[in-house]
């Protein structure tokens, strides 16, 4: 399956770890490559291991003459395909291809692909945990953190498992894994694609070149996913967390209930350190691959146990007179907050806003009203949140993470909950969702034991 890019004239777009890892491999392969990112050399950071591996710079803009004379295109995930220079290249009949779709024709192993709105990271995470604790030397990345590029070079493996973004889709030709996984879809993204149809579409793309060979794992109770798989023609497995199933994983009376071949497993829920009926989904979405594969149940299930959650995913920070505190800056989407806010109880502190997406904020209306004591809003769509849900519970609006943190301490009364979960992107006021939710935990722990009356 590998390409020749000896000689080979490659842009690559966007300096971020993926852009980086994809210039610093086509160069090793023997490529002329430049990369063109739309941002100054100062804003992007240290250059030099490009510049020494000789991997030119076209910054500050993309040059259409660069990219009209180049024999492929590869883009990062956050750059979109209308991008007027990679729309030019697209035109002119030049490949352009997604990092996934070049490191897949690089990789040998099989391949077990996650997407879906929410529970990617925690379903890839607990897939890896359960193949590694089953003996398989197994690569755990993509959208999660490392990219599958990387994958290529870090040496043979029996294992890949890789959470995919729609971002990630948009760009591929030919890539097709093993086991196809679609958890579930709910509004997000809103802001690079013009309607939910097109959001689905760019989803629906995992399944496209799969076969009666590889397998589909779907979502039994999520509409929008089943729909999004009905042209695929790899055999489906279904997990539900409503009810068992005939053949498949379901979830019945406080347990997991595994059916496959006229056997049935059972596993208690309780056993999990991950809490909540959506983590109930994504291990038993992380599940099926390796069991299909032959893993032993038990293995599977102790490995499955072992694992405590994701950093900045419904992290308890701290308790504070009486007072939790927890993490979520992970929670980027609509769907993700209800999910959060679902698992507490009232009175909650809800700290939200940041870059908007276009989600419908309204989804939370009811749990605003429920739950929601006090509504603290940060960032670009304070404003748009407030409209919606403003009206709801009390709610006002913070400059900065760090006065939140301070309004949320005073508002909150013991036996109650504050929860950052963002419900938006963390682009308008940091550099990703980690360094938003390492602000909030190092403000939350600068409290101090008593209240400044």
């Amino acid at each position: 399956m590998r390409r020749e890019y000896s000689g080979k004239q490659i842009v690559v777009v966007g300096a971020g770890r993926t852009g980086l890892a994809l210039s610093a491999y086509f160069r090793e392969r023997g490529a002329a490559v430049t990369l063109s990112d739309s941002r100054s050399a100062e804003r992007i950071g240290d250059l030099e291991p490009l510049r020494r591996l000789g991997v030119a710079l076209d910054l500050g803009g993309h040059s259409e003459t660069l990219f009209s004379s180049a024999d492929l295109v590869a883009i990062s995930p956050g750059v979109p395909l209308s991008v007027p220079a990679v729309a030019a290249a697209a035109e002119r009949g030049i490949p352009v291809l997604g990092e996934i779709e070049v490191a897949w024709a690089e990789l040998e192993a099989p391949l077990a692909a996650i997407t879906g709105t929410n529970g990617k990271s925690t379903t890839t995470s607990v897939m890896g945990e359960i193949f590694q604790g089953w003996g398989k030397k197994t690569f755990v990345g993509g959208n999660l953190g490392t990219p599958l590029i990387e994958a290529a070079v870090q040496g043979d493996w029996q294992w890949l498992v890789a959470e995919l973004s729609s971002f990630q889709l948009e760009a591929i030709r030919d890539f097709r894994p093993r086991y196809a996984l679609l958890l579930n879809i709910t509004e997000d993204h809103l802001d690079r694609y013009p309607d939910m149809a097109a959001y689905v579409a760019a989803k629906a793309r995992i399944f496209e070149n799969q076969t009666e060979a590889d397998v589909a794992v779907l979502n039994a109770e999520d509409a929008l996913a089943l729909e999004a798989a009905a042209g695929c023609r790899a055999r489906r497995v279904l997990f539900s967390s409503d009810k068992a199933l005939p053949e498949g994983m379901g979830y019945e009376a406080g347990e997991i209930v595994w059916r496959w071949q006229g056997r049935e497993w059972r596993f208690a829920v309780s056993q999990l350190k991950l809490k909540g009926l959506h983590n109930v989904e994504n291990v038993m979405a992380a599940m099926i691959p390796p069991l299909l594969e032959g893993c032993p149940p038990e293995l599977a299930w102790r490995a499955a146990c072992g694992f405590g959650g994701l950093a900045h995913r419904m992290v308890p920070v701290r308790t504070l007179e009486g007072v939790t505190w927890y993490n979520d800056s992970k929670g980027t989407n609509v769907g993700s907050v209800v999910k959060s806010l679902a698992g507490l109880s009232a009175p909650v502190t809800l700290i939200a806003g940041g870059k908007d997406k276009g989600g419908d904020y309204g989804a939370l209306a009811e749990l605003v009203r429920e739950k929601v004591a006090h509504l603290v809003l940060i960032g670009q769509a304070a404003e748009r949140i407030a409209s919606v849900l403003g009206g709801l519970t009390h709610t006002l609006r913070c400059a900065s993470l760090q006065e939140a943190v301070l309004k949320a301490r005073e508002l909150t009364p013991p036996g109650g909950a504050v929860l950052l979960s963002p419900g938006c992107s963390s682009f308008d006021m940091f550099t990703s969702f980690e360094e938003r939710g390492e602000v909030f935990t190092r403000a939350v722990l600068a409290l101090s034991e008593q209240k400044v009356v």
